[in-house]
């Protein structure tokens, strides 16, 4: 099969890949329901060495720069209260954490997840983290400019391999709350 985008010598369709996925995202996978098949979601084999934004795209292809996207874990307190969330934002911009996440989640203070939280609670490698498969009671926060994309790319729950999704498709997963300016140049 030939990638949607990037230049990769080893697409297949995720639910022919889920062997190469961490279990929580074979098992979104496998239950994927929405607008979008589930054959749609590409994945695609890539090598951990070159993980690094710059080398990957001068290897994989430069307009994947464009075309990538990262999910990040973040906390939401207030109180004695904690929520864990996850925010999609292009790679070439951050998350406004302190303004559109800890709005959002009605938080006093919103931070970054420690690497240990997020890797324990998503049971996704880091570097790897995706939206597909995390908890279904995590609010899966996405900016408006990923689901506007024809693909995305995106982690697989792994260092090594990425996923190739639908735009649309991030608004349908469970928990997704599209936000225009989430993510900030």
């Amino acid at each position: 099969m030939h990638a949607p985008i990037g230049n990769f010598d080893n697409a297949t369709p995720a639910p022919d890949a889920l062997d190469e996925l961490t279990r929580p995202v074979a098992d979104a996978v496998r239950h994927w329901r929405g607008s979008v098949p589930a054959d749609q979601i590409v994945y695609v084999d890539t090598d951990p060495e070159w993980a690094d934004t710059a080398t990957f795209v001068e290897h994989y292809g430069r307009e994947l720069l464009e075309q990538s996207a990262n999910c990040v874990v973040v906390t939401g307190k207030r109180g004695g209260g904690t929520t864990l969330a996850a925010c999609v934002v292009l790679s070439t911009t951050r998350v406004d954490v302190n303004g559109v996440v800890r709005r959002h989640l009605g938080a006093r203070k919103a931070s970054f997840a420690s690497m240990d939280t997020a890797t324990g609670e998503t049971g996704m490698e880091y570097g790897g983290i995706t939206p597909v498969g995390l908890p279904g009671d995590w609010p899966v926060l996405v900016d408006s400019a990923v689901v506007d994309l024809p693909y995305v790319l995106v982690g697989s729950g792994r260092r090594r391999g990425k996923l190739l999704v639908p735009g649309k498709a991030f608004a349908e997963l469970p928990g997704a709350v599209v936000l225009e300016g989430l993510g900030v140049a």
